[in-house]
């Protein structure tokens, strides 16, 4: 080299040396946060993956907290639930015991009501007590607010209604519209005019039971449906007149409920039975005749989704719907639409990734105090109270088994809800989240973590270039003066 002015040797080894020096910069970097992306510059499509990624791994951590609180949320109501149900069957044994009047002392029937009263008095205060974290779990609180709305009235239209799950987007109301294409029927039959010519003796019965009667020759239409009605709890059949026709129906609706009549006398009777038709004659006078006639369960559809029917008792199960309804008899044996909005209420719990309808799982809980609990039909659970309608020491006994007995499904059904969304929902949803949360880990530690083994040998590599580069540095900036042997 001739020239002094210009080092290109240094000035080319001080851009090596810088280059090697900001490797070895990055190689510290790395190795002292342990992340491979500590900058957008240090790779911009990685970084925005990682931070989507991340993302989605805050939002499954939080789903699987979420879960796991709503688990132990539903394990709270499920082992008050527990105890009522315990309480309701100890009630079922009090009242069967009254049941038997005749091996019963009136002291023994009152202090029998006396521990009914106490049981029903605990109901009303584990249901109105059983919290979580200061939130009430059984009187209602989770339980959804409905209202009525158009063409038939919301309260002559739907009776039972118990929503056990809506998904109401941002607080918004959730009208439901009930269209019955098809109503629901009881079984029937019919018997034609008055007894005359020899006794009738017939076979009468349903799903209930069934019994014998019999009519002494002479016997009015009018008497025929009375002595029918008489044995109604017992067979679960009864009776009206219209024009000297004795118009038989089961008490329960749907295929599951049949009508059966049978002739056990023969002779020359003008009563006889004539079956679903009230003006065709199936059977001629005087012959044994038998009859069966089986209910029709409605046809209808909610939010023009195909319901599940059972007799009047309608449900749906939708990702946003759980609901279930049972119509009136005005409703139920008509066809027509009827509406009404689910304005809030419910309890929501998100267990997603991120707050969207799929990842929100929403639960009613109704209320199982003892004003809540029976049927609207026959009468709420408190009724078995002292000086209630349906009380131990009353004549309704049958009255008040079908009340216990429904609130006994009531709240099962009730326990089983919630058991199978804590097993099947909560506990799946919480596996399933804790296996994605490692996989979207493992995706992101790929992406944005150090590899210590292969940085630590960069940073070796760059460490020996950075002296070499030094080195030669040092070489180039002392070649200049080999210019002085020249002068």
């Amino acid at each position: 080299m001739s020239r002094i002015n210009t080092n290109v040797t240094a000035m080319t080894s001080t851009r090596i040396l810088n280059q090697n020096n900001s490797s070895l910069n990055v190689s510290l970097e790395r190795l002292s946060t342990g992340l491979k992306i500590n900058r957008g510059s240090d790779d911009p499509a990685g970084l925005i993956a990682s931070e989507n990624l991340a993302k989605q791994i805050k939002g499954t951590e939080t789903g699987i907290k979420n879960a796991e609180r709503a688990s132990t949320i539903i394990a709270t109501a499920d082992g008050a639930l527990g105890e009522i149900s315990q309480m309701l069957t100890e009630l079922q044994g009090l009242l069967g015991e009254v049941a038997n009047k005749g091996g019963m002392s009136q002291e023994e029937i009152e202090a029998n009501q006396l521990q009914a009263d106490s049981i029903l008095n605990t109901i009303d205060r584990i249901a109105n007590s059983t919290e979580f974290e200061g939130i009430k779990l059984l009187n209602g609180n989770f339980d959804y607010t409905v209202s009525g709305s158009t063409t038939t009235t919301f309260t002559s239209a739907i009776t039972d209604l118990k929503v056990n799950g809506a998904k109401l987007i941002d607080g918004a109301a959730m009208t439901v519209a009930v269209s019955v294409t098809t109503s629901a029927q009881t079984g029937k039959a019919y018997l034609s005019g008055a007894v005359s010519g020899n006794s009738l003796s017939i076979k009468i019965g349903s799903n209930r039971g069934n019994t014998e009667l019999t009519f002494a020759s002479g016997t009015s239409v009018a008497n025929v449906a009375t002595s029918i009605n008489a044995v109604k709890e017992v067979t679960g059949v009864s009776a009206t007149v219209s024009s000297n026709i004795v118009k038989l129906n089961t008490v329960d609706f749907g295929s599951d409920a049949y009508l059966s009549i049978e002739q056990l006398s023969s002779g020359t009777n003008k009563t006889k039975i004539i079956g679903s038709n009230a003006t065709t004659g199936l059977y001629t006078a005087g012959a044994l005749a038998e009859f069966k006639d089986f209910g029709v369960d409605a046809v209808a559809t909610i939010n023009g989704t195909q319901a599940v029917a059972s007799g009047k008792k309608l449900s749906i199960k939708t990702a946003m719907l759980d609901a279930e309804m049972t119509l009136t008899d005005n409703r139920a044996t008509i066809t027509g639409s009827s509406t009404f909005s689910i304005t809030g209420g419910g309890a929501d719990f998100a267990i997603g990734s991120v707050v969207d309808a799929i990842g929100l799982e929403a639960v009613g809980i109704v209320a199982v105090d003892s004003t809540s609990l029976g049927t609207a039909d026959d009468g709420k659970l408190n009724t078995l109270k002292s000086g209630g309608t349906n009380s131990l020491s009353s004549d309704n006994l049958y009255t008040a088994q079908r009340i216990l007995s429904q609130s006994i499904k009531d709240v099962s059904k009730l326990r089983g809800r919630l058991g199978s969304f804590q097993k099947n929902t909560l506990e799946k949803t919480i596996n399933s989240l804790t296996v994605t949360n490692e996989n979207l880990a493992s995706a992101q530690s790929a992406i944005r973590d150090t590899d210590f083994a292969s940085e630590t040998s960069s940073m070796t590599r760059s460490q020996i270039l950075v002296q070499s580069a030094t080195s030669v540095l040092a070489q180039a900036n002392s070649a200049p003066q080999n210019i002085l042997q020249l002068l």
